[in-house]
């Protein structure tokens, strides 16, 4: 099958591209912050067809994609010309089996590059069929006529209806919310650039930054929500104060306060309530406003779409390009067929959602960058979702990442919990503040375990505004209890595990998180590898810790982004490569039961040095082990490897002051929740605590927490931390019985259990399986538990 995408002179001879003079093709591997080659080499995919990734090349103008049945191009299963980009999904699904695939560039004058190696991939029996539909096509699918964003013009008559009946609480609710606009409208006067001399995210920066973003949306958003509630009805008041509001918005500088690329905070929000409420005011605008409000947007768009296109598409991992890509979609959808470019806007934003989206997970649901932004990039995402749905039939729920997505928050945050685990802004997150986002998701997928995480917490309020009455109507799940689910997960995608003893209530559960990811420790997601953390009972035991005063201040940079911020370990004194992804770690084992969860990560080649991804490794190996007997031991098993002898520093926190006379009986309580901790090996450890970060938070933020340092006695080149944790409720009996001894090849841990059994642990010091072996009081073993690396 051929696939003319682009009108691209190509010389032909015979049917074939002449090679006169080919071009190098550039076949690096890709680099930290590139998609790279997809699919990967022996990648088993859910979806069908694939989306395509290669490297982007200067000087080639399209490209050529050529994918065969099996290993070989005898036979093509599908080839496509005249590529615009780097990136291609192609319009049919394939069948089941395996494939291979290469690719080619043409320059300006014709000549092609030579093809590249092959790569073969297969499509799983199961997987998802999700073809993207031709530019032509996709683009035809849009309303001709406004509105076109979350809703079509034969949506209307049907919306109206439901206004007036089923739902008319919620028009109420609408309506409500616009006489108030009516009787104190929102400012529209341009808000203010910065002054000059400002210091870049100083605190007045800050609320110029943040001020003018809040102040576009109250305006913008405000005129949205007049516009469409007209639409279903209301006042033509509602659409008069809309239209004015707009046309007062579209005489700011495009290029100003609220200019994407001087401040995208309060650009990006500009661009997409402008454009809704073009959309739902279009039939009260005449010609010459239309044509203002045009005017503006092509500014607007174009400047977007210059910083974005082709960039995200090679390296889509810009935190807050993650979002722009699909607002610039909104803005081509409700300006298609007026402005010139448009069209460009709402393909590239296709091209994105099809070939190179989600970037901060892979097909299991996890989210690299951490609860609180999962719940703000995915909560936007669902607006293109809706968007994409209502005007070119694009059902983004079908993709596999959204068969799984709800499992992230359900078992990172059981009902009730209050803090969201690693990333960044999560300490303050609770699991209720999820329940909007989820109700949403299993709403639209229908799935009833994420059904019942809602109404676990009361169930989800219904959504206000506009877009809450148009997702209205979706028809009510049924919840389903995670009886059929283990009670732990790895998110391997992410390089994270949570490993609970319960789903069902935070008050009774506990819990590890714990992470060494393939993602490393870019953007939001900082977190050093092999990081954990130690909820029980409802309270936070061993935390991450800081609080961001403002992104990139010296406390976020300096103490939040470092290794000294987590329970994990320094090699004298410094840790993992900041903020980067060069610095990755990986789950190399992971096995969960009802009675004990392991999983094991290795992080050794995140240390480098002066923190450098060009710098000499400091370790050959940073392997931790997580051992966690159900509910009442976690075993912290640490092997490190370092290229000369070097001092090592152990590293918990927690919000309340550790006692820590002896290392073997290290005590926290945190309200009616204790953790008594010992830290087994070395012997001769050295500790200092303090209550105060390095550096600490600007003065307005008032937090303070406790961090632990303990340093081993001597310098070597290779150490064995062996710590034991017993979290337990206030008054509860602990067993003190524990024993580490040292045998041949690695050390074997027995530990007493609360129901007078006991616990033996075979830990390996370099290669071999971890084995754990449960007696009851009775002395009769349990089936034995092995572990080996991958």
């Amino acid at each position: 099958m051929r696939a003319l995408l682009l009108g691209v002179a190509v010389v032909l001879t015979a049917g074939r591209l002449a090679l006169a003079d080919p071009l190098a093709l550039d076949e690096r591997p890709a680099g930290e912050s590139e998609w790279g080659y997809r699919p990967a080499a022996a990648a088993t995919l859910q979806l069908s067809p694939p989306g395509f990734s290669w490297r982007p090349q200067s000087g080639i103008v399209a490209w050529q994609l050529q994918c065969g049945r099996g290993e070989t191009f005898d036979a093509l299963e599908y080839e496509a010309d005249g590529i615009a980009w780097s990136v291609h999904c192609p319009p049919r699904a394939f069948a089941p089996g395996a494939y291979t695939w290469r690719y080619r560039g043409i320059d300006g004058k014709g000549n092609a590059t030579a093809w590249s190696r092959p790569r073969s991939f297969a499509i799983a029996a199961d997987a998802v069929s999700m073809p993207m539909p031709p530019r032509d096509e996709l683009l035809g699918r849009i309303p001709a006529s406004h509105p076109r964003l979350f809703l079509r013009p034969e949506d209307l008559p049907r919306l109206r209806r439901l206004a007036e009946g089923s739902m008319r609480d919620r028009y109420d609710r609408l309506v409500a919310e616009c006489e108030r606009l009516l009787e104190n409208p929102p400012p529209t006067a341009e808000p203010p650039r910065y002054p000059p001399g400002m210091v870049r995210l100083s605190e007045e920066w800050r609320k110029i930054w943040w001020g003018n973003r809040t102040y576009t949306i109250a305006a913008l958003n405000g005129a949205a929500t007049l516009g469409f509630t007209r639409l279903l009805g209301g006042k033509e008041e509602y659409g008069q104060l809309a239209r004015r509001i707009l046309l007062d918005c579209a005489k700011w500088d495009p290029r100003g306060a609220t200019g994407y690329r001087y401040n995208d905070e309060a650009g990006m929000p500009y661009a997409y309530y402008f454009s809704r409420t073009y959309s739902f005011v279009h039939d009260l605008l005449s010609e010459q406003q239309r044509e203002t409000c045009r005017r503006v947007m092509q500014i607007r768009g174009d400047e977007m779409y210059r910083h974005l296109c082709p960039r995200h598409l090679g390296r889509p991992y810009a935190s807050h390009s993650n979002r722009a890509w699909h607002f610039l979609g909104e803005v081509g959808i409700a300006f298609h067929g007026e402005i010139e470019q448009a069209d460009d806007w709402v393909w590239f934003a296709a091209n994105v959602f099809y070939n190179v989206y989600p970037v901060w997970s892979d097909d299991d649901g996890g989210w690299h960058e951490g609860v609180s932004y999962w719940s703000s990039y995915v909560g936007r995402f669902t607006w293109w979702a809706d968007v994409m749905r209502a005007a070119m039939g694009v059902d983004a729920f079908q993709k596999p990442y959204f068969s799984q997505v709800g499992y992230y928050p359900m078992y990172l945050m059981p009902p009730g919990k209050v803090g969201g685990g690693l990333g960044d802004l999560v300490a303050r997150c609770t699991a209720r503040q999820n329940v909007p986002l989820v109700g949403q998701l299993a709403a639209q997928s229908g799935n009833g375990h994420w059904q019942w995480y809602v109404e676990q917490m009361g169930g989800a309020k219904a959504e206000s505004g506009y877009i809450g009455f148009v997702r209205g109507a979706l028809p009510k799940v049924e919840a389903k209890a995670p009886d059929d689910l283990p009670a732990s997960r790895l998110f391997r995608g992410t390089g994270q595990a949570y490993l609970n003893t319960t789903l069902y209530d935070a008050d009774d559960d506990v819990q590890v998180v714990f992470k060494s990811s393939p993602f490393g420790t870019q953007s939001h997601g900082y977190e050093a590898n092999n990081s954990f953390l130690l909820w029980a009972y409802g309270q936070r035991l061993l935390i991450r810790t800081g609080y961001r005063d403002i992104y990139g201040s010296a406390h976020h940079r300096n103490w939040m982004w470092s290794t000294r911020s987590v329970n994990n370990i320094t090699v004298a004194g410094q840790g993992q490569g900041r903020r980067t992804a060069w610095a990755k770690g990986r789950i190399v084992a992971f096995q969960t039961t009802p009675s004990v969860d392991v999983v094991v990560g290795e992080a050794g080649e995140a240390y480098r040095a002066e923190g450098k991804a060009d710098g000499d490794r400091l370790l050959d190996r940073f392997t931790r082990a997580i051992l966690f007997i159900k509910p009442e031991l976690v075993v912290v098993y640490d092997r490190l490897a370092a290229r000369e002898d070097t001092s090592f520093e152990y590293w918990l926190h927690a919000t309340e002051k550790f006692t820590a006379d002896d290392q073997r009986d290290v005590r926290l309580q945190v309200g009616d929740v204790g953790c008594r901790i010992a830290l087994l090996a070395p012997e001769g450890l050295s500790f200092s605590q303090t209550d105060q970060y390095d550096p600490n938070p600007r003065p307005r933020i008032k937090l303070r927490e406790w961090h632990l340092t303990a340093t081993a006695p001597e310098k070597t080149r290779s150490i064995e931390f062996v710590a034991l944790c017993r979290p337990h409720r206030l008054g509860d009996p602990v067993p003190e019985q524990q024993q580490l001894r040292q045998v041949d090849g690695g050390y074997v841990l027995t530990a007493a259990l609360c129901d007078g059994g006991r616990v033996e642990v075979r830990l390996p010091k370099t290669t071999g399986p971890i084995r754990i072996e449960r007696y009851d009081k009775d002395g009769t073993a349990a089936e034995p538990l092995e572990v080996a690396e991958r």
